[in-house]
């Protein structure tokens, strides 16, 4: 099927083709010829999918077809995403999609100067894409009204359920019209996520391409067990078996991402940060910086799980497993996008065993073993040693050399245990 027998219009094919995309995803054969036809809708896919085209493209055809202009300080159509990479990234699609027509967009996010945004929004837009924070303070300064909002979608729904964003979602519905389209897309179907359906969306379509917990077919995944304390030898050695491929590590707090893309910056592997604590700027060059190669390695929290289309990226490192199993899906998620192959590789220390029992769980597999044996229950209760730990029968503990890197840094690691393989690596020497 081809994107003309969706219902699509030339123009917007011609631009498809022009951003380099041929074929529809299956997310996006179900989805955009009922959002065409002005049926609310609820999709469920898992990420990397294309949902952004899946709305968008409908979008875009409807505001293309009414040449209705939009009055001052309004918006014709609203889009609200979770997380400021995810409005970054969703903007940028729909200027692809809008290329060289009369339409304009316009993102919102905070961490930014507002002046600059309320300006923007002053002749109005037709298509506004904002983080629900920053749209409520838009709205109390009177710089966007909402009340000719005729399209409304909700995108990564679940995700902004778990960042608390149900009450601000409740304040904005509240200054849209009644008679609008509604779009709601989504990774997961928790039970708020059914209360949120019913809620906001008229007797919709329901278009599912993957159930709570699928993983995309093209990522190989594997695991290493290993003790927290030799996880930092273990993963330069791994991002060293494959020179200047793009490399996405998550890490769960902030201070421990600064850490870590600082020490492997220090080892000879130039690393970025991203994370809740960093401004807009310094995030975006952060990714710019990633993006274009010049920093390989991005480390960062569960900020970047979603919402982040960088199709450079190669390998997923679980450098510390989630405490959600559910972002574990969405984490590895940022690579194999669109059909490409790509690897996730997850470090399990002895205290980690109960996440990844649940994420096995959802997965509906047990991730195969690259290294390393499954600690057994005395090893997960046990407290690693500090300088040592190990345990299952591998390495016996060691670490990286007190004071410097570990043995091999910033030369290839030939020995390297490579995804969905069994080799083991050499443990670092210790120092006096």
């Amino acid at each position: 099927m081809d994107f003309d027998m969706l219902g699509l219009k030339p123009r917007l094919i011609t631009a498809l083709s022009e951003m380099g995309i041929k074929d529809p995803t299956p997310i996006q054969k179900q989805a955009i010829p009922p959002a065409l036809e002005g049926r609310d809708v609820l999709g469920l896919a898992q990420t990397g999918t294309g949902k952004t085209a899946a709305f968008g493209l409908p979008l875009a055809q409807h505001l293309l077809e009414d040449e209705t202009r939009p009055a001052k300080r309004s918006a014709r159509a609203l889009i609200l995403a979770p997380t400021r990479e995810l409005v970054n990234q969703i903007g940028e699609s729909l200027d692809g999609f809008i290329a060289g027509s009369h339409l304009r967009v316009a993102k919102v996010v905070g961490g930014v100067g507002i002046n600059p945004q309320i300006k923007r929004l002053e002749r109005g837009v037709d298509l506004l894409v904002a983080t629900p924070g920053r749209l409520l303070d838009l709205m109390d300064r009177g710089a966007v009204s909402l009340g000719a909002t005729r399209f409304l979608v909700l995108d990564e729904a679940d995700q902004m359920l778990d960042m608390g964003f149900i009450h601000d979602l409740k304040k904005i519905a509240a200054k849209l019209p009644a008679e609008r389209q509604t779009m709601l897309f989504s990774a997961t179907m928790p039970k708020e996520m059914e209360s949120l359906a019913a809620t906001y969306l008229d007797r919709p379509v329901r278009v599912q391409v993957a159930t709570s917990g699928q993983t995309a077919d093209r990522i190989e995944q594997s695991i290493h067990f290993i003790a927290k304390t030799e996880k930092p030898a273990l993963l330069l050695e791994l991002l060293n078996a494959h020179p200047g491929e793009a490399a996405l590590v998550f890490a769960r707090t902030k201070h421990g991402s600064d850490r870590l893309a600082k020490q492997l910056t220090n080892w000879g592997v130039e690393a970025v940060a991203v994370h809740g604590n960093r401004s807009q700027g310094q995030r975006m060059r952060a990714l710019e910086a990633f993006s274009s190669g010049e920093a390989p390695v991005m480390v960062a929290t569960d900020v970047a799980a979603r919402g982040l289309d960088i199709p450079v990226v190669k390998h997923v490192y679980n450098y510390e497993l989630p405490n959600v199993a559910e972002t574990y899906v969405h984490r590895i998620g940022r690579t194999a996008r669109a059909g490409r192959e790509g690897a996730a590789i997850t470090l399990c220390a002895p205290d980690e065993m109960g996440e990844l029992k649940d994420i096995e769980k959802l997965v509906k597999q047990e991730i195969p073993v690259a290294s390393g044996r499954r600690w057994s229950p005395s090893q997960e209760e046990a407290k690693p040693k500090r300088g040592g730990g190990g345990g299952g029968g591998r390495r016996g503990g060691g670490g990286r050399p007190q004071g410097g890197k570990p043995a091999g840094a910033g030369r290839p690691a030939a020995a390297a245990a490579k995804p969905g393989g069994g080799n083991r690596r050499r443990r670092p020497r210790k120092t006096a």
